[in-house]
């Protein structure tokens, strides 16, 4: 295995196999081509042809909201869509456009609606070495149980901004003072697209870095980790090159921190194919 096998694995799909979700001529996702024969149910919400799949419901955002919302309710009780989470993300083109309409979390990967989050590198010093705090994740996690995970992690729910988001997880998943937290320093996003068995994640990953104060030990409130464990950053990297231990999303995560921390050199032959792979244009 190799640290460029993750990047690969969380870039891997056919466009073949997917139709362009669209809301009045604008792409807002992709509907794999078995999920886009399940909305032909629908002809009131959503018009499926050979090359596209149309939102045509009328309505504003809020009107639009509540139909789709009203069909991914039906989808969850045939187990189309995995699980309704009752958590909403904003859908729209661009991460500044405004949102056309609002997508409960456990449907997103159906309609492979662009989806954001922030991951927090929480790392430390001891001597010449430099440590990582990882967290492992619940076993009744609905995504990647057991798996080994950053520190703080988050999707962006339509009702908090980018900063507050990390904030907030940073609360929730690790006891995390608010003033502490405020101290991350951004370093930069991940995008990736992928095809998945619920249809497809088309990811950005907003990642900061926090210098963690030795005094600190992370601690989870919400249920969602069960332990969190400091470990050197040359033994996570090793461990992300050699397995699956961590989540999929993670390990480009950690890949990043490696390139900027020189723990990844650049006489390393995947060098530069790790540095483009972790930063798929956004279309």
């Amino acid at each position: 295995m190799s640290l460029l096998h993750h990047i690969r694995a969380c870039n891997a799909w056919e466009a073949a196999d997917f139709l362009p979700l669209r809301h009045r001529g604008v792409r807002l996702g992709w509907v794999r081509r078995d999920n886009a024969e399940r909305l032909r149910r629908f002809p009131a919400a959503f018009a499926v042809g050979a090359t596209a799949v149309d939102i045509v419901a009328p309505g504003d955002r809020n009107e639009l909201t509540a139909r789709i919302d009203d069909v991914v309710h039906r989808l969850a009780a045939e187990g189309a869509v995995a699980a309704y989470r009752r958590e909403f993300f904003a859908v729209a083109e661009r991460r500044d456009a405004p949102p056309r309409f609002d997508l409960d979390r456990g449907a997103v990967p159906f309609f492979g609606a662009r989806a954001y989050g922030v991951h927090l590198n929480g790392w430390r010093r001891e001597g010449e070495t430099l440590k990582l705090w990882i967290g492992r994740r619940a076993p009744g996690k609905l995504v990647a149980p057991d798996k080994l995970d950053n520190l703080v992690a988050g999707g962006i729910g339509r009702d908090h901004g980018l900063f507050e988001t990390l904030l907030k997880e940073g609360e929730e998943e690790a006891a995390m003072p608010r003033d502490l937290t405020s101290r991350a320093v951004p370093a930069g996003a991940i995008s990736y697209r992928m095809a998945t068995p619920d249809g497809m994640r088309d990811d950005v990953l907003f990642v900061y870095d926090l210098e963690i104060p030795a005094e600190f030990t992370p601690r989870n409130t919400d249920g969602e980790i069960v332990s969190f464990t400091l470990m050197d950053a040359m033994d996570v990297v090793a461990r992300v090159r050699d397995s699956d231990d961590f989540k999929f999303n993670v390990n480009l995560v950690v890949i990043d921190f490696a390139l900027r921390h020189g723990l990844v050199r650049p006489d390393d032959p995947d060098y530069l194919d790790l540095v483009i792979g972790l930063h798929r244009p956004i279309d």
